[in-house]
């Protein structure tokens, strides 16, 4: 069983978080807004590349594979992100931790966006 937390929006000039409990929290950026509403920074500039299996290419990182070359660990920005697979080629799950917090992340199901 799991729970929603919080979920996100935003563009480039604000974001907003709406929590559990209904509460609204806006902010200029988003580690700015999870580290207000939540306590902790969240790295939600890189999870958009961790979530694909991929180092974003603003720090030095390390990445292992499973035996199928599968994104099985990686370690960026003091972050380390567990990758499980149901099948397929896509994580199903990310279990990303960081000094003190634990973030556990449950893909329903991928998308490829419409071309313009």
């Amino acid at each position: 069983m799991g729970q929603t937390l919080a979920q996100l929006d935003g563009d480039r000039l604000r974001v907003r978080m709406q929590l559990a409990d209904g509460r609204v929290v806006e902010a200029g950026d988003w580690e700015k807004l999870t580290a207000q509403a939540l306590g902790a920074p969240i790295p939600v500039r890189g999870l958009s590349w961790w979530v694909r299996g991929i180092a974003h290419p603003h720090s030095r990182h390390t990445l292992e594979r499973d035996g199928n070359k599968r994104p099985l660990v990686l370690r960026q920005d003091g972050w380390e992100i567990v990758y499980a697979y149901a099948d397929g080629e896509r994580p199903r799950q990310l279990r990303m931790s960081y000094p003190e917090v634990e973030i556990r992340l449950v893909i329903d199901a991928w998308t490829t966006p419409a071309s313009p």
